[in-house]
């Protein structure tokens, strides 16, 4: 047998890649795929609601939201060691916001503040939660560095919390509702596995809904599938929608940025979508719908073709709009 050469991992200085913390490594992290990463190393699937956060005369790096339970949570970053300083605005940023998860990254912790972060995990109860991750990046011999999430601190028994959620699943302690959320959307990703799709699926929980990034901070593309009726009103029937849905500072530019497209939008869907914008509202909605007894799983085939046919044509009308927008312009049109 021949042997083959293996290459070796190399240790990628943070600031050859970032040079500064708010211009770079922030806007870095804030970007889909990256949140998604830092999300999964804590078991947390993470929305990015709005960066350099305003708290008072201070300024918070990214503030988030929890998909699960849609709480607040705030992210601090450092690209050197872990000082005073930042540990005293985490609590003002965290106080400030209401969040109760905190993430404080950085390239180094130090003993003291890797011992703070467990205190306050000790004397907090379990609606508060603080993690501490260091970030690297890594290589092999000329590919792209890779970025790696370690933990040093986290919340008490949260890996165990974890686990014990994910064997529920395993183990069927749902209710009856929630085990057919699962089902669903277990079929919906094995049918869309045969399918050439530019996105990729999360896993399916017992939820009614999965949501996929659409190039921007803010907006998220939905799939639901809905006990409630929205459009009558009713448990009677069920609901299976597709969505695009706007969030976070420039929701409303955005929104407007679109609904000038309306017509054009429309017609390259070939459908009428419902556009939903109340005044006082934070998220904007355009989406369409269609009636569904999600109880009768001998239509759930017909109700994954139908997802996936909005969904592919979402993707692909509404993404590269989302991604050419102007925010500046759209911030200023909105303040006119």
């Amino acid at each position: 047998m021949i042997a083959k050469d293996l290459g070796r991992l190399e240790k990628v200085d943070l600031r050859d890649f970032w040079v500064t913390e708010a211009g770079d490594f922030t806007p870095w992290l804030a970007q889909d795929e990256n949140i998604t990463l830092l999300g999964a190393a804590i078991g947390i699937e993470l929305e990015v609601e709005a960066q350099e956060k305003s708290v008072g005369p201070f300024r918070a790096d990214i503030l988030c939201k929890d998909v699960s339970n849609e709480q607040w949570v705030l992210i601090e970053n450092q690209l050197e060691r872990t000082d005073h300083t930042h540990l005293g605005q985490l609590l003002t940023y965290g106080a400030g916001l209401n969040a109760v998860t905190i993430i404080w990254i950085a390239s180094k912790f130090t003993e003291e503040h890797r011992a703070a972060l467990d205190w306050l995990n000790e004397i907090t109860d379990g609606r508060f939660n603080f993690f501490g991750l260091e970030v690297e990046l890594w290589r092999i011999g000329n590919s792209f560095a890779a970025p790696k999430f370690n933990i040093i601190s986290q919340p008490n028994e949260w890996a165990r919390s974890i686990t014990s959620a994910a064997k529920t699943v395993q183990q069927g302690e749902l209710t009856e509702g929630k085990r057919l959320q699962l089902s669903f959307w277990t079929g919906f990703k094995d049918y869309m596995a045969t399918a050439e799709v530019p996105f990729k699926l999360p896993k399916p929980a017992p939820r009614g809904w999965m949501s996929i990034p659409l190039g921007r901070s803010g907006a998220r593309l939905g799939v639901i599938a809905s006990f409630w009726n929205n459009e009558q009103q009713t448990y009677d029937t069920n609901e299976i929608r597709v969505q695009v849905r706007l969030m976070g500072e420039h929701a409303k530019g955005l929104y407007a940025f679109l609904l000038e497209q309306k017509d054009e939008i429309e017609t390259e869907l070939g459908v009428h979508l419902e556009w939903y914008n109340p005044d006082d509202a934070t998220v904007c909605r355009i989406y369409l719908s269609r009636p569904a007894l999600l109880n009768n799983q001998e239509q759930w085939p017909e109700y994954h073709q139908w997802l996936k046919d909005k969904i592919e044509s979402f993707y692909r009308v509404f993404r590269d709009r989302i991604r050419r927008a102007d925010l500046i312009e759209l911030d200023q049109n909105e303040e006119v």
